[in-house]
């Protein structure tokens, strides 16, 4: 899957001068991004994720998505915000959008904890009926209202259905050490994965909090973090004549002012 920057219709608005003009603009964002020297560099790191992550976890992440897609017909992926969308978006661009619809070997993915809609939990529960059930729940303190609201549901819905059973259908996205759903999750016995310290949520797709989800879908996660790892090269070079990926903030940048 390939992607080109396409800048035809932007003559009239953007001029060459301009473009010039805001090169040295990216050069200093390039260098504080790189050498991690800005504000907010405690969490940038997403930068390495490509190449820099748990070889170890990434192996139980695979374990585990095979365990689901075996033994389960639907998960239920609990988050908000940067926990959801990003496996939402890679599972709908690589897959479709219509994924839950297509005829497939793999479970069912249904997200909640992203609002506390009372009838979009009903539909979603009615939609399990029949089918066996895992939870991914994704949650750095576990106290974050909406998917905190969700996870108890859920937790009473799978408690209610497989009984002492429960546990191993559970699988808890959080702090490595400390939070209401680590110290849950370790009084339970449910298999975790961490969500690491530096990186925030919305850049945390190349980490268990994507990477389970996206799985689950039957989307190779070693070919995808290959692909992240070859644009993490390519994109490298600071120069917007050479980069799509920073010549299209500039043009944002531009067409803001």
């Amino acid at each position: 899957m390939n992607f080109k920057l396409e800048t035809k219709h932007l003559k009239n608005f953007i001029n060459d001068c301009e473009y010039t003009a805001i090169q040295p603009f990216v050069n200093t964002a390039h260098e504080l991004l790189t050498n991690k020297s800005g504000l907010g560099n405690d969490f940038l790191g997403w930068v390495d994720l490509p190449r820099n992550y748990d070889k170890a976890e990434f192996a139980r992440i695979q374990k585990s998505a095979e365990k689901i897609i075996s033994d389960s017909g639907v998960l239920l992926v609990i988050g908000i915000g940067g926990s959801y969308l990003g496996s939402r978006a890679v599972i709908e661009a690589i897959k479709s959008p219509l994924y839950n619809n297509l005829k497939k070997d793999t479970p069912e993915i249904y997200f909640l904890g992203n609002s506390i809609s009372s009838t979009y939990f009903e539909e979603v529960l009615s939609l399990c009926e029949g089918k066996d059930v895992s939870v991914n729940v994704i949650s750095k303190s576990g106290t974050t209202t909406e998917p905190a609201l969700a996870f108890r549901i859920i937790k009473d819905y799978m408690e209610k259905r497989y009984g002492e059973k429960a546990p191993q259908r559970i699988y808890a996205t959080t702090d490595k050490a400390k939070g209401t759903l680590k110290e849950l999750a370790d009084k339970e016995g449910y298999e975790t994965f961490v969500v690491p310290d530096d990186v925030g949520g919305r850049f945390s797709v190349l980490t268990a909090v994507g990477l389970l989800p996206i799985a689950c879908a039957g989307i190779d996660i070693s070919k995808l973090l290959e692909g992240a790892q070859k644009a993490r090269h390519d994109f490298s070079d600071p120069d917007i004549s050479k980069n799509d990926c920073y010549k299209y903030a500039a043009i944002r940048n531009i067409l803001a002012q």
